[in-house]
């Protein structure tokens, strides 16, 4: 189109251009002027002569065919140019006179296509977005799942009953309508899902919960009811919605009645999926990390008859799933899956996924064409404590004190009755934090005691304690505050909500602030009244004192000695792992094979963030 329109440009420019007046002449005009000399040139083109006159006027003139022009310009010595014809010059002239018609038509036939595009999006504006999933590259099966087996199974029978329904129709069993997924975040939701559809062998929509919902009234269960009208006609079928909460909240959170959009949607697709009419042979799968807002009805037996729990994945799980994601990765000799595996207690199939990632890049970043457990335990280090921020420049006084708080932070940690094995300090800037201390479990944990709770409560405080009884109560920083409100969270659970003081006993206290609409908060619990909110400030805070005292008697009067030994030791090699901390007090040489990199020692494992302990942060930059 464009090329037309300077096509165009070009020929009227062209024939706009002013030029110089020519006479017309008769034939027997032209011949009287050739024989009395006052033609100086000419030009024979076809049965045309163009040419010029003594005093500088130009002239065309018709001859007949036939006629010898050239002869009588020769002889009256007139300059003659002689132009052969040019079978193409027609065809080039009706094509640029065409051009302007050209050009009109084309404009109208894309104006024509644009209404009928125009047209077509309107008419099929509530048209379902849901994709027909066809994955002839990249095909995802059952074998490609691991670590959630129980998930897995529930599966595997829907998929089985798609293959042979009569083995289960038989016995009186239905096929199940519905499969809600529930998980944290990363856990292989919807991997699962797309294994169904490589396992299955039948058609398998797929769709986002937020693909219903327009700004425009009734598009969510237009779409919703086309969804279904597609599926019926190309049943038995799956559809997978993705993030089901962005369409499944419960109803009644908004204000004006709750007759919104939104709403409307779910209840279409609460009709399609158990209404009056039945929709046989349509299995429904939807995935969620939030199942505590979806609305009750959606849940039921008859829509989700089940509710597949996707946890993280346990020992042996992660030991699956890292051997799926290591497939492709060269590996060192010295590299165990299964101490991998016990090292990253958690740790979701997303997060598994991404320390392969980061260990194979690692591996490239320095050169070698394997990767090994350094590599590993490097990425462990990164994923869950930051990367080094080594271009901090710390004067010795703040290395000083970052070192004796996270040395508190340890040596509280070594000598309090039951908490987990520490893994690593150091003083290195990682993060936010300009030091740490990491602890790990030694096993999977789902749950905490009252005195590991007390004593975590005591690691935290060890760090400011640590900082007060060397550089004085003047000289305490602001390094301990995530140290404060870490105990403060944990101390206010315990009183709140878990119950572990004997002045309220197994009460819930905490308010729940219900759902939020708009700014506005409707609370669902009863008020706690006034003696009760300071009795529960009272025993929050002596919770908080116990745990000050307990690290202050540590460092200040049972273990002085192996505090300011490790101290030390920080500011000597600045990351110490867990086995050189023991070594260093016991007054043993720590040796090392290779000059320290950056990273320090690998860890042997992470916290889990199942009941776990995080890491313990150290001196924050000041202002954070």
């Amino acid at each position: 189109m464009m090329l037309v329109v300077a096509l165009m440009l070009i020929y009227f420019f062209s024939s706009a251009t002013p030029t110089q007046s020519v006479s017309q002449l008769s034939y027997s005009q032209f011949r009287n002027q050739v024989e009395q000399g006052q033609v100086q040139r000419a030009r024979i083109e076809d049965d045309n002569v163009t040419g010029e006159l003594e005093n500088g006027d130009r002239f065309v003139v018709a001859v007949p065919s036939g006629d010898t022009v050239a002869e009588l310009l020769y002889e009256n010595d007139v300059a003659v140019e002689v132009v052969p014809e040019q079978e193409a010059s027609l065809l080039l002239q009706v094509i640029v006179n065409l051009l302007p018609i050209l050009l009109i038509l084309g404009l109208i036939f894309f104006a024509m296509r644009q209404m009928q595009a125009g047209s077509g999006k309107a008419m099929g504006f509530g048209k379902s977005k849901a994709k027909l999933l066809t994955e002839k590259h990249g095909r995802v099966t059952f074998d490609d799942v691991a670590g959630i087996d129980e998930a897995k199974e529930e599966l595997e029978e829907i998929v089985d009953y798609l293959r042979d329904p009569m083995r289960f129709q038989r016995l009186g069993g239905k096929i199940p309508k519905g499969a809600l997924l529930v998980g944290p975040p990363g856990t292989g939701k919807t991997l699962l899902a797309r294994a169904i559809a490589g396992e299955a062998g039948v058609p398998f929509f797929t769709i986002s919960g937020s693909d219903f919902v327009e700004m425009f009234v009734g598009v969510g269960a237009s779409r919703v009811r086309d969804m279904f009208e597609q599926a019926k006609k190309n049943a038995p079928c799956i559809i997978f919605i993705d993030e089901i909460d962005a369409v499944g909240r419960s109803r009644g959170a908004g204000l004006g009645g709750g007759n919104d959009e939104r709403e409307q949607t779910l209840n279409q697709l609460l009709v399609e999926m158990d209404g009056f009419e039945a929709n046989e042979g349509i299995i429904l799968i939807a995935a969620t990390n939030r199942p505590d807002v979806l609305d009750p009805a959606l849940l039921r037996p008859g829509r989700f008859d089940r509710q597949v729990v996707v946890p993280n994945p346990d020992l042996v799980g992660r030991e699956k799933i890292l051997g799926v994601h290591i497939k492709k990765v060269p590996l060192g000799p010295d590299v165990k899956i299964r101490d991998i595996a016990r090292g990253t207690p958690g740790f979701s199939g997303a997060d598994l996924a991404n320390l392969v990632n980061e260990a194979a890049l690692l591996a490239a970043r320095r050169g070698k064409r394997i990767v090994t457990n350094k590599e590993f335990e490097d990425a462990k280090d990164k994923i869950m404590m930051g990367a080094e921020r080594r271009s901090t420049v710390m004067t010795e006084d703040e290395k000083a004190l970052t070192a004796y708080h996270e040395a508190g932070h340890a040596i509280v940690a070594l000598n309090v009755p039951k908490t987990d094995p520490v893994h690593k300090a150091t003083i290195i800037p990682r993060g936010r934090a300009l030091g740490m201390v990491m602890q790990l479990p030694e096993r999977d944990r789902f749950s905490m005691s009252k005195i590991e709770m007390e004593s975590r409560l005591a690691i935290l405080m060890g760090g400011r304690v640590a900082e007060e009884l060397k550089f004085g109560k003047e000289n305490v920083t602001s390094g301990a505050s995530s140290d404060i409100e870490q105990a403060t969270k944990i101390a206010k659970r315990m009183v709140t909500q878990w119950g572990l003081t004997d002045e309220l006993g197994p009460v819930a206290y905490a308010e729940d602030e219900g759902e939020v609409f708009l700014g506005q908060s409707i609370a669902r619990s009863n008020s706690i009244s006034p003696d009760t909110a300071k009795k529960i400030e009272d025993l929050i805070r002596g919770l908080i004192d116990d745990a000050d005292k307990t690290a202050r008697k540590i460092l200040g009067e049972t273990h002085r000695d192996d505090w300011i030994k490790l101290s030390e030791g920080l500011l000597e090699y600045e990351t110490l792992t867990g086995e050189e901390i023991k070594a260093l007090l016991k007054g043993e040489r720590i040796v090392r094979d290779e000059p320290e990199e950056p990273s320090g020692p690998p860890p042997s494992s992470v916290p889990s963030t199942g009941g776990s302990n995080p890491p313990v942060g150290g001196a924050e930059p000041q202002g954070i």
